[in-house]
């Protein structure tokens, strides 16, 4: 049978472009489920407000009436303008090994965006950073971290056979938490401490009390990402989704917030308890007993992941990161944990990797977001 390529349209599809990964990953041991409640809300458009500046198609590959592929294409106009690119964009590319399925899929997007004036097609990449990006070149061993691909090494292969090159990777660190603080971080601590009293940390108990900080913080990280590739600043509605899709499953201690003497915010860091052997128990359905094993599952683990973290530039340089590193492992000793896993920085970004180093960081994971000329 010919492998044909059509476009989503209506919820059977989308249905089975949702839960097609989990046919393909289904002897994958490492392979985290979506969340599934998260994916119906995040690839619905009235319900998801980055489709609000953005084009996107969704797209089935069939063959004999089964899926055996998905792709999406999306071009994001505030990007494009922003930063005077005409670039779209693939992602969540699935398939099985099979370089024909894999061609179509990515010859249907680059028809798609070619048709709307694109130049350049680059992926894995969504509507932001903030969606799993890149695919998996170093650490196919390691258990998978929430809202990050875990693909295949063939996916590697089949992007590079279709002429992809890189356009940029993203690490991530695993860092032990340290039983002792190593001398330099206390020698930060203190000359912080001395030279900066009218900066307070706030620390959390309840999610009830994070609620406030929760504009306050993406405000800053529209401030200070501006220069990470694929960062889009936040709409107060996309603030409170995101909020919402990550708040209920947070440990509010692991949100460290400081202050100046204005009561602004001028740096803050918000982690989570790795939660992925829960997910996987639970199969992405939180209910109706899904979410036992997820909260579980983060009492458990002794991993802490990195979600975001910023310091406002005009307070960069004073010691805020260190701080905020040590309140935060203060908790995480607290809580059981002994490793974090940092979350993808780009390799660019010589500034933060200094710092993830000089805690003993080691890069354990690579990922690799591709880009082709049309």
């Amino acid at each position: 049978m010919k492998v044909i390529i059509k476009p989503v349209t209506n919820r059977r599809d989308l249905k089975s472009f949702i839960h097609l990964p989990a046919k393909i990953h289904k002897k994958h041991s490492n392979w985290v489920p979506p969340i599934y409640i998260d994916e119906w809300e995040f690839f619905n458009p009235k319900k998801n407000k980055a489709f609000d500046h953005c084009d996107t198609v969704l797209a089935l590959a069939w063959n004999d009436g089964k899926t055996v592929g998905r792709i999406m294409g999306v071009i994001s106009h505030n990007y494009n303008k922003l930063h005077n690119e005409n670039h779209g964009r693939f992602a969540f590319a699935e398939t099985w090994n099979d370089q024909k399925v894999y061609h179509l899929l990515i010859e249907f997007v680059a028809k798609w965006a070619k048709e709307k004036g694109m130049e350049k097609l680059v992926g894995p990449l969504a509507f932001s950073d903030k969606d799993p990006q890149g695919f998996l070149t170093e650490g196919f061993d390691e258990p998978v971290s929430i809202a990050s691909n875990c693909s295949f090494p063939y996916m590697v292969d089949l992007t590079e056979k279709e002429g992809f090159q890189k356009k940029y990777d993203l690490v991530v660190y695993k860092i032990n938490i340290p039983k002792e603080w190593p001398e330099f971080y206390l020698r930060i601590a203190e000359r912080f401490q001395r030279n900066n009293k009218h900066l307070k940390i706030v620390e959390f108990t309840s999610r009830k009390k994070l609620k406030k900080f929760i504009r306050p913080v993406f405000s800053l990280i529209n401030k200070t990402f501006t220069e990470i590739y694929g960062f889009i600043p936040f709409t107060e509605k996309e603030m409170d989704d995101f909020a919402n899709r990550y708040l209920f499953i947070i440990n509010p201690k692991f949100v460290k917030v400081f202050v100046n003497e204005k009561n602004e915010i001028v740096s803050f860091v918000i982690a989570m308890s790795d939660i992925s052997r829960g997910i996987q128990k639970s199969k992405g359905y939180l209910f109706p007993f899904g979410f036992i094993p997820v909260l579980t599952a983060g009492k458990k683990s002794e991993q802490l992941n990195l979600l975001l973290g910023a310091v406002d530039p005009r307070y960069q340089g004073r010691g805020l990161d260190v701080m905020m590193g040590i309140k935060l492992m203060e908790s995480a000793k607290a809580e059981g944990k002994k490793v974090i896993d940092t979350h993808l920085e780009l390799e660019y970004n010589t500034k933060v990797r200094s710092e993830m180093e000089k805690m003993g960081g080691k890069v354990y994971k690579r990922f690799r977001i591709y880009q082709k000329d049309l």
